[in-house]
């Protein structure tokens, strides 16, 4: 049975399979989260029957399929109707509460995380996710009082939905390439070897496919941020003559994307690069960008005719700015790409689809095309345990004094040749850094002395 302050996070639950998560909690996760997102509709939608639904989907982890059937048996013993998408990636989840006009979804992932490792993530009406500022804590709290129904209780009706000619169309959407490319995809073993095929079976690429068995995982979890977990692509890309490189993550929401020399393009340097391309038609639209990304991303942002917005780490916090700011793309540093015309969710698959687009209608490589934006050294995010956290940030901003200090997410200090942030997890007990400077050199002395205060970094 879970520890449910424990599996909580600030957007997502997520624990161990058996341990902490197991069928039982399911069930409860699903009965309150519909309890919840029906209790937000109102008026019209109230007497909708397609309002009155919630979608679940799962990733292909061999537990992920026992857990959603006990969560349909929630949901449906609440009262709301459930449409069954099967195996899906995250961002199809997304799609389907929108194009099916639900009140929200449930995804059961562990996304990034280990194979012994699962949980949900939910979101809400126009897939707008849920944190526990803005509807996991009510859940928790429903769920803290639930004793499981017996499954005669579950009277609602239950629909399998096969949208994925569906979602194929809207991605493709994206995608128009000017000639064919090669590019090798990672799929970690997990939904990308379902999706990938799925949605760009037939299109002008010549796909690389790599760990597409999800019955054989590489000996990793499926995160890209991981360097293990690259290094297949890296090495790849230049053996195969590629292009470029895709690398997924378990629930295929995040990417990582390796140039034509096998080296991996950092997020907020693919946040610039996709900014320009979205913004050509886009004149003085908003793109926004996660506080880690590099100094040169917002200034390609103005560069090309747009508005940049920096914003807290987090898909929820992306999320809420750019419908606040009608923005056109946002960005983060770990491979979280959203868009305006994706319903502002992250999307790993139009993402691709995008980057192959911009590439094939030019000349240059994509190496070629990142060359200009590496302008400083830039850390990427590093991990500290996060044993007295807030007294290390505190040492943080009281070394730095002298610098232009804001803690819009943890504490950032600014200098005008290099800036630090150090910040809380939101989803793992780490406290995470990320440090900029002018080259390697003062990179590396920022690092020493910021390490002085935090300790050892404990993975990169």
């Amino acid at each position: 049975m879970a520890v449910i302050d424990e599996v909580f996070k600030a957007y997502d639950i997520r624990g161990l399979y058996g341990e902490q998560i197991d069928d039982d909690f399911a069930w409860k996760v699903g009965h309150a989260a519909a309890q919840f997102l029906r209790s937000l509709l109102s008026g019209y939608e109230r007497g909708q029957a397609s309002s009155n639904r919630v979608i679940v989907g799962r990733d292909l982890r061999a537990h992920s399929e026992v857990l959603a059937r006990a969560m349909i048996e929630g949901v449906t013993s609440s009262g709301a109707g459930c449409v069954d998408l099967g195996p899906v990636d995250t961002p199809m989840l997304y799609f389907a509460v929108n194009h099916l006009g639900a009140c929200g979804g449930i995804q059961v992932t562990a996304s990034h995380g280990a194979a012994d490792q699962t949980g949900f993530k939910i979101a809400g009406t126009k897939a707008r996710p849920l944190s526990l500022a803005t509807g996991l804590k009510e859940i928790r709290h429903i769920l803290a009082s639930l004793r499981r129904m017996p499954l005669s209780a579950s009277m609602a009706p239950v629909q399998q939905v096969d949208l994925w000619d569906d979602y194929r169309a809207h991605v493709r959407r994206f995608l128009a390439p000017a000639r064919r490319l090669k590019v090798v995809v990672d799929a970690a073993g997990g939904m990308g070897a379902k999706m990938i095929p799925a949605v760009f079976g037939g299109a002008d690429l010549e796909i690389v496919p790599l760990n597409f068995d999800p019955d054989a995982p590489p000996p990793y979890p499926p995160d890209p941020m991981l360097a293990a977990a690259i290094a297949p692509a890296c090495r790849a890309v230049p053996d195969q003559g590629a292009d470029f490189g895709l690398c997924l993550d378990g629930d295929a929401g995040r990417c990582v994307f390796v140039d034509e020399t096998g080296r991996a393009v950092r997020g907020d340097l693919i946040t610039a690069l996709l900014a320009g391309h979205l913004l050509a038609d886009e004149a003085g639209a908003v793109v926004v960008h996660d506080l880690r990304c590099s100094r040169v991303v917002p200034e390609a942002i103005r560069a090309a005719g747009g508005v940049a917005r920096r914003e807290r780490v987090g898909g929820a916090f992306v999320k809420k700015a750019m419908a606040d700011g009608q923005a056109v793309f946002g960005g983060e540093l770990n491979g979280h790409f959203y868009f305006r015309d994706n319903f502002n969710c992250n999307s790993a698959a139009i993402a691709f689809a995008t980057l192959a687009t911009m590439l094939s209608n030019q000349s240059r490589t994509l190496a070629q095309m990142v060359r200009p934006l590496e302008q400083f050294a830039h850390s990427g995010q590093i991990s500290f345990a996060d044993d007295e956290a807030d007294a290390k940030m505190q040492r943080v901003a009281e070394t730095f004094a002298d610098a232009e200090i804001d803690r819009l997410d943890g504490v950032t200090c600014r200098y005008d040749d290099w800036w630090c942030n150090v910040r809380h997890s939101n989803t793992e007990p780490r406290l995470r850094l990320a440090v900029e400077a002018r080259d390697d050199e003062a990179l590396a002395e920022r690092l020493e002395t910021l390490k002085e205060i935090l300790g050892e970094p404990i993975e990169s």
